[in-house]
């Protein structure tokens, strides 16, 4: 089962995010063959880190909820929140299978959640530029409760642009990079 995991940042908690890094870092290692996807949120400048997006195939719900409540940081009060949502991989790969590459463009986190029927449950026309693609999808896998995409694009507009206009009650867009240990 995949999950879609993002822990957003206390907007106090740099420092504290800073000193667990080596912390981080060597507990995601423990999930190195389950990542799907991996990387830092960050500010419009792309300047500091707001949130950690973990995109993991864990055997069941309870496993994922250890995965996101066991994280160094959480543990630690660095994240002021926790979206945890199974999620659909539609690309049927990792990000270390896009094909542009980890450095080149700007990538954006794109969520929308949802507000009712499904919509973009299928893979948007012209997908050369998404590095991840997927619905978020209740505990049971049945129901629809938005879409999340990891996407290289000039903008945030064309970023925000991977979803339909319709059918989100909200839909955010974040800077995003690859994340994982420097090489």
């Amino acid at each position: 089962m995949e999950f879609f995991c993002y822990h957003r940042d206390r907007s106090d908690s740099l420092k504290l995010r800073q000193e667990l890094l080596e912390a981080h870092w060597s507990y995601m290692d423990g999930y190195g063959a389950e990542m799907i996807a991996r990387g830092p949120t960050l500010t419009g400048d792309g300047e500091e880190p707001t949130g950690s997006v973990h995109i993991v195939d864990l055997p069941d719900p309870a496993a994922a909820r250890a995965f996101a409540f066991d994280e160094p940081g959480y543990q630690a009060g660095v994240y002021r929140d926790v979206m945890l949502r199974r999620w659909r991989n539609m690309l049927g790969r990792t990000m270390w299978e896009f094909p542009g590459g980890g450095t080149e463009g700007d990538r954006y986190l794109v969520f929308g959640l949802g507000a009712g029927q499904p919509v973009d449950l299928a893979v948007p026309p012209g997908g050369d530029e998404l590095i991840a693609y997927g619905p978020l999808l209740s505990d049971d896998g049945e129901a629809w409760l938005g879409t999340a995409a990891l996407v290289r694009a000039p903008d945030p507009a064309t970023a925000r642009a991977v979803l339909g206009a319709d059918g989100y009650a909200d839909v955010e867009v974040h800077r995003w990079q690859f994340g994982g240990r420097p090489s």
